[in-house]
């Protein structure tokens, strides 16, 4: 799969309890990035963080959370991305959703290297 040059970084906020129906969030926008066949999604969970109603949550042994912060991020074409933002704002209900163009400067993958 090859990327443009110019990209788009799409960045998805979310909370680690944060659910589509009874699956997590995150889950459901990796599995639905690569049913689309977006160019990969990585998943990063936050050791701290406050979203708009200003709560902490924290790994900290004195404020453990379960609801830690998520992001998930995706690069692809402009096209690409513009297609899935219309997936993430019918499924998503809370959360916030930034997009950047991005530069990219190296993308390669050895298929078949032993």
């Amino acid at each position: 799969m090859d990327l443009p040059e110019k990209a788009v970084r799409l960045r998805i906020f979310t909370g680690e309890e944060n659910r589509v129906k009874h699956s997590p969030t995150f889950e459901v926008i990796v599995n639905e990035a690569r049913k689309q066949g977006l160019a990969g999604a990585t998943v990063y969970r936050g050791v701290m963080g406050y979203g708009i109603n200003s709560q902490v949550r924290t790994t900290s042994i004195l404020r453990l959370s379960e609801d830690l912060p998520m992001i998930i991020e995706i690069v692809d074409s402009a096209e690409k991305i513009e297609s899935f933002k219309e997936f993430l704002t019918e499924t998503m209900t809370e959360g916030l959703i930034t997009a950047e163009e991005v530069e990219i400067v190296f993308h390669k993958h050895n298929q078949g290297k032993k």
